[in-house]
This record gives C-alpha cells, sequence and structure tokens, in this order.
C-alpha cells in the first residue's frame, strides 16, 4: 500500500524560496574591518542569489551537473554562492584555503571545476595556481584585491558585482532529483589523495533539519549565529543552509578570525550562537582576559573538530557560555552526534555527558566494530571502530569526472557503512566517548596532518634511515607532530635543515612539527609495521629527548 502524500524532491532550492521569503527579514552580517558591517536580509541575499544564478547560465555558460568552485571567507557573497550554485542543478564546490598549492590544484583538476568565485584578498594565493588549472574558464572576483595579479591568466576574469548588476531576479528553477548532487567536500587527504564526498539535495534539507531540531543545536530565527567554522569545512558543519531555513541571522567573520576581531564583533552584534573548532575558544578565552569584553549574549557554542578540554568548558561557563561538543565528519555532512545531556540533571549531573563526543541524531545509526569484526554492546566499555549510516552520510567517494564512484574496503563495509576511523565506546542511552583513532592522524586545530606524509617526506632525506611521526598533546592546539627520525650511520642532520627539507618539499608551513628527537630505531609490531603507541608513551613518560624548534 502506498502513501497519498505528495513527492516534493528535497532541495535546496526550496531552502532558498522559504528563507527568502518567510524569513526575509533575518539577516546576513559581514565584518569587513570598517566601523559598520556590511548588512543584507535574506530577502536581497535569495535576490542577488537568483542574479547570480542568471549570470551562471547566460554569461558564463554553466550548465546542470558541472562544477563551480569557491575560494572565499565566511561571508554573504559566498553563501549567495551556497544558494544559487546547487539551485541551478550544478555544483558547488568549495576549496580549503589552507591547503598547499600542489594539493588545490590537484583537487580541482579532479572534480573538473569550470568556474572559480574567489574573494579579492585571495587573489595572491589564486593568480599562481592558473597556469597549472585548465578546466577553469571564468575566473569570478568579489570585493577589493589586486586584479593585475589576473593579467595574462587564460581564463575570463570577471567581477561579481558586475557580473551580477541587473540580472534578472526571476529564474525559473528547475525540478531537480533530490538525489542529485548539490555540493562537493574534499578530505583532508591524511592518507593519500584527497577523496571528494558529494553531498545530494536530500542529505542537505535533511541534514539542516536536523542541525534546527532542539536536541541538535536548537536554532531559530530569534537567533544570530557567528559562523566561524569556514565555509569550506563540510559547509560550515551545514548552517549556512540550516539558518537560512530557519531564519536565523548569520555573523560572518570574513577574514577577520583573530580573537580581538571576534570578541568586538560578538560584542556589537550581540549573536546569540557560535560554532568553532577548540583553538579558536581558547585564542579568544586569552583576548577577553586580558581585555575584557560583552560576550554574554552567545550562549551556546558548538565546539568540534578536535576534543574540548574540560578546562576550557569550566572556563566558559564561568562566562555565562555554554560550550557543546559535537562529533562528525566530512563524510558525515557532518553532524553526527551532539552533547546535549538528558533531561532532569542537575549541572553537576550533566557534567559526565558533556564531556563526551554527545549523543546520535536522529537519523545516524552507530555501531562499534571489534578487531575481529564481531560487534560491541554499548555498554561504555568495549572499545571498538566506529561505524555509521544515515542519509546523510557518505556511501561512496567521488571517483573523477568519469562519474564512477569509489568504495575502498578500509573506508567503507561489505554492507555499506562508512568506517570513521575513530574508536570509542558508547553508553547504554547512545553517548559517544573517543578514546583512540585507528589511523594516526594528527588533528591540529581542527584540521589534520597527515603523518605518512611527512614520514614519506623525511625518509627521502639523504641522511635519514627511517622517520616515524606521532601526534602529541599540545595546549594551544590540541595535538601536534612529534617527528621521531633515524639517522643513516655517519649523518649528522640538524633539526633545522630536517624541517626546511619539509618546507621545501611542499608540506605546509602549519603542518611542520615544532618536535624533534633522534632515536636508534623505530619501534614495530610483529608484521613489522611502526608501533607508535610505544612512542606515544615514551614521550609521555619523559623517556625521550626532545629538542623544540
Amino acid at each position: 500500500m502506498l502513501s497519498t502524500m505528495q513527492d516534493v524532491p528535497l532541495t535546496v532550492t526550496r531552502i532558498l524560496s522559504h528563507g527568502m521569503t518567510i524569513h526575509g527579514k533575518s539577516q546576513v552580517t559581514t565584518w569587513t574591518g570598517e566601523p559598520e558591517p556590511q548588512r543584507r536580509s535574506f530577502a536581497e541575499i535569495g535576490r542577488r542569489a537568483t542574479q547570480l544564478a542568471n549570470a551562471l547560465r547566460d554569461e558564463l555558460g554553466v550548465v546542470a551537473d558541472q562544477r563551480v568552485s569557491t575560494l572565499m571567507w565566511n561571508n554573504a557573497e559566498h553563501v549567495e554562492a551556497y544558494l544559487a550554485i546547487p539551485s541551478t542543478g550544478a555544483v558547488l564546490h568549495t576549496l580549503n584555503l589552507r591547503l598547499p598549492a600542489e594539493q588545490l590544484a590537484w583537487i580541482v583538476a579532479h572534480a573538473d571545476d569550470k568556474v572559480v568565485i574567489v574573494n579579492g584578498s585571495l587573489l595572491p594565493m589564486l593568480a599562481p595556481l592558473l597556469p597549472q588549472l585548465p578546466s577553469i574558464e571564468h575566473v569570478v572576483v568579489a570585493g577589493p584585491g589586486d586584479r593585475s595579479l589576473l593579467a595574462g591568466a587564460a581564463p575570463r576574469v570577471h567581477d561579481y558585482e558586475e557580473l551580477i548588476a541587473g540580472r534578472p531576479t526571476h529564474y525559473d528553477w528547475p525540478e531537480l532529483d533530490e538525489r542529485q548532487a548539490a555540493v562537493m567536500c574534499y578530505t583532508s587527504g591524511t592518507t593519500g589523495e584527497p577523496k571528494g564526498v558529494v553531498y545530494s539535495h536530500r542529505s542537505i534539507y535533511l541534514h539542516s533539519m536536523q542541525v534546527n531540531m532542539a536536541e541538535s543545536m536548537s536554532l531559530t530565527d530569534n537567533d544570530t549565529t557567528l559562523v566561524v567554522v569556514p565555509q569550506f569545512h563540510v559547509n560550515a558543519w551545514g548552517l549556512p543552509h540550516a539558518a537560512f531555513m530557519s531564519g536565523v541571522s548569520m555573523l560572518m567573520p570574513d577574514r577577520f578570525l583573530q580573537p580581538a576581531p571576534l570578541a568586538e564583533m560578538i560584542e556589537r552584534v550581540r549573536p546569540t550562537h557560535a560554532a568553532a573548532v577548540p583553538t579558536i575558544w581558547q585564542a579568544l578565552l586569552a583576548e577577553v582576559t586580558a581585555n575584557p569584553r560583552d560576550l554574554s549574549s552567545m550562549a551556546r557554542v558548538i565546539i568540534g573538530g578536535a576534543a574540548c578540554p574540560p578546562s576550557l568548558m569550566a572556563a566558559y561557563d564561568k562566562l555565562g557560555v555554554r560550550l557543546c561538543h559535537a562529533w562528525g565528519m566530512t563524510e558525515t555532512s557532518p553532524l553526527g552526534t551532539i552533547a546535549q545531556p538528558p533531561a532532569g540533571l542537575t549541572e553537576e549531573e550533566g557534567w559526565p555527558y558533556r564531556v563526551t563526543q554527545g549523543r546520535f541524531s536522529a537519523g545516524v545509526e552507530a555501531r562499534l566494530v571489534g578487531p575481529g569484526g564481531e560487534h560491541l554492546p554499548w555498554d561504555n566499555k568495549s572499545a571498538g571502530e566506529l561505524e555509521v549510516r544515515g542519509p546523510w552520510i557518505a556511501g561512496s567517494y567521488y571517483g573523477g569526472r568519469d562519474g564512477e564512484t569509489l568504495r575502498p574496503e578500509d573506508k567503507f563495509s561489505e554492507d555499506g557503512w562508512l568506517k570513521t576511523g575513530d574508536v570509542g565506546v558508547i553508553s547504554e542511552d547512545g553517548f559517544l566517548t573517543l578514546t583512540d583513532r585507528a589511523k594516526d592522524v594528527i588533528k591540529s586545530g581542527g584540521e589534520w596532518i597527515s603523518s605518512v606524509e611527512l614520514e614519506n617526506v623525511l625518509m627521502a632525506h639523504p641522511d635519514v634511515a627511517e622517520a616515524a611521526v606521532v601526534a602529541v598533546p599540545d595546549e594551544k592546539w590540541g595535538e601536534r607532530p612529534l617527528a621521531t627520525v633515524v639517522l643513516k650511520d655517519g649523518a649528522s642532520a640538524d633539526y633545522g635543515s630536517l624541517k626546511d627539507f619539509l618546507a621545501t618539499s611542499g608540506i605546509a608551513k602549519w603542518q611542520l612539527p615544532e618536535r624533534w628527537t633522534v632515536i636508534a630505531a623505530v619501534p614495530k609490531t610483529s608484521v613489522g609495521k611502526f608501533d607508535k603507541k610505544v612512542i606515544r608513551r615514551q614521550y609521555a613518560e619523559g623517556e625521550l629527548d626532545i629538542t623544540q624548534l
């Protein structure tokens, strides 16, 4: 028996239409560094997104399924792109501006991007890359910047405001299949090349609904959210689409991500909600401790990307700002869990729940798998690798321009569950606590560093026989890499030269290790693999002679 309900596709287009009409008075405020920030209503954002859609089709020739990339800060123009590009049937591809140039070029080529929309302040990053990006046919520049850097570039260059000016504010939006691609993000490439995750209209719509639920971020049109988490980082954790759906005003910091301007915009604009990785809130705490500011409006902060120190939670509690743990990853859109304690508990009783990664959201199924493939109980004691599935969980990776998909065995189970690579325990009432990671990825300031990549480069140095890199605790960044090296007989390479070797080999500056040591041999398991847990124990117990650069 079939239902009698209408079959209306769940699409980004409907989020756009709903937000600009029903919540037209809500605002996107972009910090500019000027006395007054830029403010646009949702109605205006919607009109400009419609004009952008017309420009993409009529001027730039973008057709359904083509990729339009963005290299942008968090700002109003980026929100317009978030709404316009998928609504036309094209695919929005957000580029991580923190990646090394070589990796960015590889990602653009792999995605086969045709257009890139870039903030003018990021032209010094994009311009040298353009000769390596043959698929790019158009560059659209938003905001001030030195456009002379693009002189002689093969793609046609357009000014964002001039491109959309005078365009119609009506678009005959296509009726899209809700399972069609809407947005794509690439993982950080912690093992091998980055992997493309392609979100559907349906997954974005359902994820947006879950973000707004009371058990999740509990957002309404009475709220203003400070979106610090980058829009290239898993769609800013889904906030732009969720906010446009529910009328939540957005405060976008653009490039002003330093503690002092963040403190000023919080005090002046008075957001009620925010989202970012722990290092942002650690730096902000130091700023407001030295230079007091009024943060009292910001009652709720979602914190993810790395574990939040309990001491940081306690410090913000004293300021009247409640930090709330969440867990997710690029493959989960990213909302997987959120640490809202169960009802009826005192603050003291709720504290043990707050320091977990949180309870699984409706729509996210989870299981723990032991080393032998056995499914483990939810008893808060049995630790295994976390696997998840659900309507906004990736079932494969993008395989390239021919449209094929990839399902590596180390990423997906035979029955289609996503292997997260995280190891932890789950309580009987569904609260996740992560205890380790299946792979030795270093999570620094919410971004991932590949230990294998660092090791491979180090072992290419003529004086290095072996190298192992592990994550060690760091007060500021959560984790940082420790490089342990085995020198060849007679070699005497110093740590500074090894660090320079990494830098000149294409490793991003922020990924370079500060802590170094020479060891006689890398500990190995019975099957000859590097036994990194031994190195971590040696570091924790002070057995290693560490030099910090």
